[in-house]
């Protein structure tokens, strides 16, 4: 067990959660999350088809810099559109997981930049 980084990830996780007020988030909250960012919208409701593509815009962002998904641009109502480049590895599911919080560790400390 790597404790740096579930130190790490225990306390973004805590961050992320008094900053919201939303109890404790888990993994897919904070994807989801990244997807509302990167859509650069102001705060509003969500129709379910829209909660979908903030996921996926989450998770391409986050595989970006791993050389995954490429960002073609946005199209006219703001929303960012991705390609995938690179077939992502057959994972097991606590290597998906362990990857995307690598993934999401690195997107927040590029942030604070």
């Amino acid at each position: 067990m790597d404790l740096t980084f579930e130190k790490r990830w225990r306390d973004l996780v805590a961050s992320l959660s008094k900053r919201f007020d939303a109890g404790t988030l888990d993994l897919n909250s904070i994807i989801f999350l990244i997807g509302v960012q990167e859509l650069g919208q102001h705060a509003r409701e969500f129709k379910k088809d829209e909660k979908v593509a903030l996921m996926h815009i989450g998770i391409c962002v986050l595989l970006l810099p791993y050389g995954y998904y490429k960002e073609l641009g946005r199209d006219a109502d703001g929303w960012p559109h991705f390609e995938r480049v690179m077939d992502l590895p057959h994972l097991g599911p606590d290597a998906q997981e362990r990857l995307m919080k690598e993934a999401v560790l690195t997107y927040f400390e590029e942030q604070a930049i």
